[in-house]
C-alpha cells in the first residue's frame, strides 16, 4: 500500500518531538518543516522525496532523514569560535551569484576573485562546515586579511594529486577528492604555477563545481571543444555548481573565457 503524505507527516511529527522545536506542514506545497521556535531557522523536508526513499528502502530511509535534519539543526544552533580552530578555516569557491546573507541575515565574509567567482570561508566541522559571517569575524576580533591568510595557508596543505587523462593530444588533470575543497585547490598558485611550467601549451583551469578542479594543457583546437564540452556536463551535475565558463591561467591571473565549439576562446 503506498504511503500517503499524512501518514508520513505523522510519522515525522513523532520523529520531530522537541520542546524547543517546532514543527509545520505545507498541504499545498507537499513540504514538512522543523525548526527551532527562537531563532526560526530550520529545515524544509520535501515529502514526496521522502516517500519515494521509504518505499525503497522502508525505515533506514526516515533514520537516515532523521540523523541529517537534527544534526543540521544542531549546527545552525551551535555557537562556534575561530580561535583555537586555525587549522579548520578553508576557502571555498561559489558562484558570484552565491547568497551574501544566511537565511538568518546574517552577512557573510567573501571578496571577489575572478568576474565569475568569489571566495567565502568555511569553519570546517567534520561531517560538514559552517560558512564564517561578518558577525563571527568580530566577535573573535579578527580582521579579514588575517582570516584570508590562514585559510590560503591550510588549501596549500591539502593533498594535491590529480588524475590525468589524455584526449587528442590534449592532457586534462582532474582533482576530485570529495573533501569538499576541490575547487578551492584553484587558490593553490604554486600548484598551478608548477602545472604552468610544465605545460606544452595553453593552460587552461575550470572549476565547474564544487567537488573538482579540471586543469587542462591545450595544446590544440580540439582541446578546447572538449573542455567546453566537458565543463557544461560537469556544470550541469554538480552538486554546488559554480561556474561553466573555464579560465586561462597567465602571469599569475585567472581570465574566464567562452570557449565556441570550432573556434579559439573569445575573452
Amino acid at each position: 500500500m503506498t504511503m500517503t503524505s499524512i501518514k508520513m507527516k505523522k510519522k515525522l511529527d513523532e520523529l520531530f518531538t522537541h520542546d524547543e522545536w517546532r514543527v509545520s506542514f505545507n498541504r499545498d506545497k507537499d513540504i514538512y518543516r522543523v525548526e527551532w521556535k527562537d531563532t526560526k531557522q530550520g529545515v524544509s523536508i520535501n515529502i514526496p522525496n521522502v516517500i519515494a526513499k521509504y518505499e525503497r528502502r522502508g525505515d533506514l530511509a526516515i533514520e537516515e532523514l532523521h540523523f541529517h535534519v537534527s544534526e543540521s539543526l544542531t549546527m545552525m544552533h551551535e555557537e562556534h569560535q575561530l580561535e583555537g580552530e586555525e587549522k579548520h578555516i578553508f576557502p571555498v569557491i561559489r558562484a558570484t551569484s552565491f547568497p551574501k546573507k544566511t537565511k538568518a541575515g546574517k552577512e557573510l565574509v567573501y571578496v571577489q576573485h575572478t568576474a565569475e567567482t568569489n571566495i567565502y570561508y568555511a569553519l570546517d566541522l567534520g561531517t560538514t562546515y559552517q560558512l564564517i559571517d561578518k558577525k563571527m569575524l568580530n566577535e573573535q576580533g579578527w580582521n579579514l586579511e588575517r582570516l584570508k591568510e590562514i585559510a590560503l595557508f591550510n588549501i596549500r596543505s591539502l593533498d594535491v594529486n590529480p588524475k590525468k587523462d589524455t584526449v587528442a593530444e590534449n592532457d586534462f588533470y582532474f582533482i576530485a577528492t570529495q573533501d569538499g575543497y576541490d575547487a578551492s585547490r584553484i587558490l593553490n598558485e604554486a600548484f598551478l604555477e608548477e602545472m604552468k611550467a610544465n605545460a606544452v601549451g595553453e593552460l587552461v583551469v575550470a572549476v565547474p563545481h564544487q567537488d573538482v578542479l579540471i586543469i587542462t594543457d591545450v595544446k590544440n583546437e580540439m582541446g578546447y571543444d572538449i573542455l567546453a564540452q566537458m565543463t557544461m556536463k560537469f556544470f550541469a551535475e554538480g552538486r554546488v555548481p559554480i561556474t561553466s565558463l573555464p579560465f586561462i591561467y597567465e602571469d599569475k591571473h585567472l581570465e574566464p573565457v567562452f570557449i565556441l565549439a570550432k573556434n579559439k576562446p573569445q575573452k
